[in-house]
């Protein structure tokens, strides 16, 4: 059971995440554009080979190439850095700032990929919003 305390954390995380939503562009510009040139990345993105998860990284919802693999470890290497050294200016844990990250960024999927229900299934994003947890913020 969560405590009353980690709510008040992740409420916070979430209102510094929200109001740092153009820095978290500004910090994923470069990977994000490196996963845009990535005919790899596109192609299992757009295939459903790979998908956003609850957690903040990259999951694999197929099997994936050596190379896909490599590339997709590497993607959440990179995350889990931005994510250390945010989490440790905002005074919360890694895992905290990752799951608000990780609810944003399955907010933002676009219809056709994949991504990472409450439930743990994977998902495909249709023209309705994702379905996220109820701890992410404006969730509920």
């Amino acid at each position: 059971m969560t405590s009353t305390r980690t709510f008040a954390r992740m409420a916070a995380v979430a209102l510094l995440a929200a109001g740092a939503i153009g820095t978290l562009a500004v910090s994923f510009a470069a990977p994000a554009a490196a996963q845009n040139r990535d005919p790899a990345y596109a192609a299992a993105r757009a295939n459903g080979t790979i998908g956003e998860k609850m957690d903040g990284y990259l999951g694999f919802v197929g099997s994936p190439s050596g190379n896909l693999k490599a590339l997709v470890d590497d993607l959440n290497i990179r995350r889990k850095a931005s994510y250390a050294d945010r989490a440790r200016a905002q005074g919360v844990t890694i895992e905290e700032f990752a799951f608000t990250q990780g609810c944003l960024l399955i907010a933002r999927t676009v219809p056709g990929e994949k991504y990472q229900a409450p439930d743990g299934s994977w998902q495909t994003r249709g023209s309705s919003p994702a379905r996220v947890d109820p701890r992410c913020p404006s969730a509920g």
